[in-house]
């Protein structure tokens, strides 16, 4: 199976798109409804995060849009 070089976590595209901007944990949860506990543990993978959870960080947090694909 080819390996897709374009994923990226969930803490790697927060310090690409906003590490520099100073976005902290705080605002990102206060944007999409969450808490800072939350994306800590989510950052820290001791959270799962479920799939809608992930559509509002991205979305709501971080302006961006979450596409999925599953390929069998």
């Amino acid at each position: 199976m080819k390996a897709n070089n374009n994923i990226k976590t969930l803490t790697q595209l927060i310090d690409e798109q906003y590490g520099e901007k100073g976005l902290t944990q705080e605002e990102l949860a206060a944007k999409c409804g969450t808490t800072k506990s939350y994306i800590s543990r989510i950052e820290n993978n001791v959270k799962e995060v479920r799939i809608s959870t992930l559509q509002k960080i991205v979305e709501l947090g971080l302006g961006g849009h979450l596409n999925l694909s599953i390929k069998l």
